[in-house]
């Protein structure tokens, strides 16, 4: 029943702790306006609350120059919708275009561009571009950073779970399983500290904007991390072997509890629906996770290094670790539903598809706990005979007190195989479970799919990048039909790098003197505009076409077959 359940959690959800990243909901003036008077401000509503950077809003003239504009700023009392001045002398008549660019309240960068056109529309020149979304070395880093907190956090916390509940007779080599995650938790959170300003802007590493950091939630969030790692180095310090006393237990929980919360208040808990819910189930989440799989680490090292190991431990594990599955179901079951939304986003998002993979990863991972439990329930039973064996061959001295049992019954002879047997399943559960691990660090990272829905229905100004692609048939004469591919990517206002493929009639790739794309919009009466193709070896292409509005555009595609012959054809392209 549970494995069933185990399915429902991840065919319906079971990411990890997820709900939405901030996306635009409304702008005024709206994407692509055409309005009599120039605005006296610029007003964006997201779905979420956000926060603002130095460079937020950006917007450009019908020359490619900068607008002076006030700085960014919360309209009154609504953290889900920013606003900037523009200059009170007017913006003068053209087409304006508006990168901005905000961090959303579960800590990711979001960002976007639209136009809008003071008297009547105009070409512009402006290159309606947001920003990057990251810088890839800053990135790269950033991510680092996060999946080895989350590893060395279940490497901390499931080994004193494995210490206060499992209480394995030789505890000596797990101290520095605890000190080794501590460690690498504290280096990372450091990391992500001094990484966090240049991760916002997308620009390469630089301590530049640290101490803006300082006071945003987000490094607030990693500065208590680091106050509360400061604790728990003083606490392990303190409990030494004394792991199984009532006060230790407690203060070791309540350290446990606050780590899992920055998680929680940092990252997709904190935004969306249901925040103190979510926040709750998130806490029980990253504990349950990581008391099964830092556990899982503190088992197999204790099967490896220590030189007694009884039956008892490992059994207390196994109740332990069908606990937190069981945690893990129910408040999997919960994120996933505020993450997916849908099942139609199981697949049509990227999302939803990383779940699939988590799917998997995790079947294969329930099939290794499934086989260590065979083997923990052998080993018991082993060990549990040969305590009998040793009363039944201990006599009761007469006139005095029985002789006390072994205390190395789980050493017994016979029971060596079952302990390889669970080694190696225990072995795969940690690889696996690391697989599991990275992937829910992935999806934390990820649009959650019921985000991209509302991004897709309330806001076609957020500018989701989606490439378009048209095919577009023409004429050979004598040798058939052939096909121009065309890829606007990523087919909205702005700057676009554009590819054209040319097939012949059966099928592979042609080569042709020229070819020549131009577009126009007649609504607006612009164009044409020359794309400029130029032959890049297999294909023709640019880097730097701009669409400077939105709208449907009429795409001419011009094929010179021959010196003296060409054929064109026509075609409608939406730009968003």
């Amino acid at each position: 029943m549970l494995l069933g359940t185990v399915l429902v959690l991840l065919l319906f959800g079971g990411a990890g702790p997820a709900s939405a990243h901030a996306a635009l909901r409304a702008s005024d003036p709206e994407d692509g306006t055409v309005l009599n008077s120039a605005p006296g401000h610029l007003t964006l509503t997201f779905t979420e609350s956000v926060g603002l950077l130095d460079d937020s809003f950006r917007v450009l003239d019908p020359d490619n120059r900068r607008v002076r504009t006030g700085a960014a700023e919360h309209v009154p009392g609504r953290s889900d919708t920013a606003r900037v001045t523009l200059p009170a002398k007017g913006l003068g008549e053209g087409t304006f275009t508006v990168a901005w660019r905000v961090v959303s309240a579960d800590s990711h960068p979001v960002s976007g561009a639209f136009t809008f056109s003071v008297g009547k529309p105009s070409a512009t020149s402006a290159v309606v571009d947001p920003g990057p979304v990251e810088n890839p070395t800053t990135a790269t880093l950033y991510n680092i950073a996060r999946y080895l907190a989350y590893l060395a956090a279940a490497l901390l916390i499931g080994t004193a779970v494995f210490l206060a509940g499992c209480r394995p007779a030789d505890a000596t080599v797990l101290p520095r399983l605890l000190w080794a995650g501590w460690g690498t938790l504290a280096a990372a959170t450091v990391a992500q500290l001094l990484l966090r300003a240049s991760y916002e802007t997308g620009t390469a590493p630089a301590l530049d904007g640290f101490d803006r950091t300082l006071t945003t939630r987000p490094g607030l969030v990693l500065l208590a991390r680091l106050g509360l790692l400061a604790l728990t180095a003083l606490y392990l310090r303190w409990v030494r072997k004394a792991w199984s006393a009532k006060g230790t237990r407690i203060a070791g929980g309540v350290l446990a509890v606050a780590l899992a919360l920055t998680w929680a208040a940092g990252e997709h808990a904190s935004a969306g629906i249901q925040v103190p819910v979510a926040m709750a189930a998130s806490v029980l989440h990253v504990l349950a996770m990581a008391a099964w799989l830092g556990g899982l680490t503190a088992l197999v090292t204790t099967l490896y290094r220590a030189s007694v190991v009884e039956a008892a431990t490992v059994a207390r594990f196994s109740r332990l670790a069908f606990a937190c599955v069981t945690v893990l179901v129910v408040t999997g079951v919960y994120q996933s539903w505020r993450g997916l939304g849908s099942w139609a986003a199981l697949t049509g998002t990227s999302y939803g598809r990383l779940l699939l993979f988590k799917l998997a990863a995790v079947l294969v991972l329930l099939g290794a706990a499934g086989l260590s439990r065979q083997w923990t329930a052998r080993l018991v039973t082993v060990g549990a005979e040969s305590v009998v064996r040793e009363q039944e061959r201990v006599p009761e001295p007469v006139g005095g007190p029985p002789l006390p049992a072994p205390e190395k019954a789980a050493d017994a002879p016979g029971d060596d195989g079952y302990r390889r047997g669970l080694r190696r399943s225990v072995a795969v559960e940690i690889t696996v479970g690391v697989v599991v691990l990275v992937l829910t660090t992935v999806l934390t990272g990820t649009l959650p799919g019921r985000a991209a829905e509302e991004a897709g229905t309330a806001a076609p100004a957020g500018g989701l990048p989606v490439a378009s692609v048209t095919n577009v048939p023409f004429d050979l004469g004598a040798a058939g039909r052939g096909t121009v591919q065309i890829t606007l990517d990523p087919g909205r206002v702005g700057q676009n790098q554009v590819q054209a493929i040319v097939y012949g009639a059966d099928g592979g790739f042609a080569t042709v003197p020229e070819l020549r794309l131009t577009f126009t919009l007649p609504s607006q009466d612009i164009g044409p505009l020359d794309a400029r193709l130029t032959d890049q070896g297999g294909y023709w292409g640019t880097s730097d076409f701009n669409l400077p509005i939105a709208g449907t555009w009429t795409m001419r595609t011009t094929v010179r077959i021959s010196e003296i012959d060409q054929v064109s054809e026509t075609d409608k392209v939406e730009i968003r």
